[in-house]
């Protein structure tokens, strides 16, 4: 039996949040968009979410035999998960006026006004960090292929939807058996299935790791960055950039600039940073200079605004990963000419 879809709808505008592109600038790896609804599995209910210009709708299809899902909770949770309570523009309009301190005569327009709607997720800090160990020397398509992968093998299956399956994160738990690593190699992890299965270790041997828990882990959002920082470098499969983006996009480090040679040609070409374009590596000193250059330039909400600016560098905002389902309904053409519902800016995954 097909349930309606009920929708609820928030009054945001698109330049505050825009779903399209916070949820493909490279912060989190499980979000579909299929047929423009964007859906996420956590771990008692399917989030759906949709947009026009003045609004974000959204509604739930709560796991299987589950009656006592409740709508504010969903509600709660994008406000949570988009750190609503943060007022974007005002931000913006920061950001602007530093960037003109920097910009070129007759330049065009700024990232800042190019890219408007980016901010920063607030995501579970267990499923930020085991996603950012899938991002090492990765792109954005493969990384969410890994995501899935890890859910649907790993978790727990939540509910069918428009014809997709959606399965919740994997615990620590889950991913300390044995049998992980090779599993993980199997389904195409590489070196990372081996930090997967060992940092899952760590959470769970309260005799060896007594201080890494789930609950230290997210006790972090209240702790000093230093702090925080050094305890993910704990972790198997976590350097400096991993453990800044976690603190960033998961613990309310909002100042934190994750650094890596993209963001330092940033730096140096449109930001006047002293150094070399062709830098293939970066030392610990020239690591910590770029963050603090950044957070002098943009404030304490640095790091959001360094969001923006490598959003504004990617080639592709779809990185390939959106879903275009076939339209229903409709008459059937011939073999060769089946009808596809695509935007043509948009990749279509088989």
């Amino acid at each position: 039996m097909t349930v309606e879809t009920m929708w609820k709808k928030l009054a945001i505008s698109e330049s505050e949040l825009s779903l399209s592109r916070v949820l493909r600038c490279g912060q989190t790896f499980r979000w579909k968009s299929i047929n423009n609804v964007w859906s996420f599995a956590t771990h008692d209910r399917i989030i759906l979410l949709k947009q026009d210009a003045r609004h974000i709708y959204y509604s739930q299809v709560m796991r299987e035999g589950d009656t006592e899902g409740k709508e504010l909770d969903t509600l709660d949770f994008i406000r949570d998960y988009f750190v609503l309570d943060v007022k974007l523009s005002e931000l913006y309009t920061h950001w602007k006026l530093k960037h003109q301190g920097f910009q070129k005569k007759n330049h065009q327009d700024t990232p800042f006004e190019k890219f408007t709607g980016i901010r920063i997720l607030r995501q579970d800090p267990w499923e930020c960090l085991i996603s950012f160990i899938c991002s090492s020397n990765n792109n954005v398509k493969r990384i969410s292929k890994m995501c899935e992968n890890l859910c649907v093998h790993f978790g727990n299956h939540i509910a069918d939807h428009e014809g997709h399956s959606y399965f919740s994160f994997p615990t620590p738990t889950s991913l300390s058996h044995p049998s992980t690593e090779s599993k993980l190699r199997d389904l195409g992890f590489g070196y990372r299935a081996k930090y997967i299965h060992q940092t899952a270790l760590k959470f769970t041997d309260n005799k060896t790791f007594p201080d890494i828990t789930l609950d230290a882990l997210h006790a972090m959002r209240s702790e000093k960055y230093d702090t925080a920082h050094e305890f993910l470098l704990q972790l198997t499969g976590v350097g400096p950039k991993v453990a800044d983006c976690i603190c960033l996009m998961s613990l309310d480090k909002h100042d934190v600039v994750p650094i890596d040679t993209h963001v330092y040609q940033i730096a140096v070409r449109d930001y006047k940073f002293k150094g070399k374009k062709d830098v293939k590596t970066l030392n610990k000193e020239t690591y910590a200079a770029i963050r603090e250059f950044f957070k002098e330039v943009f404030g304490e909400y640095a790091g959001w605004a360094q969001s923006v600016l490598f959003a504004a560098d990617l080639s592709d905002l779809n990185n390939g990963t959106n879903i275009v389902d076939l339209i229903k309904d409709e008459p059937k053409l011939e073999p060769k000419a089946k009808r596809i519902k695509v935007d043509k800016s948009i990749k279509v995954e088989s």
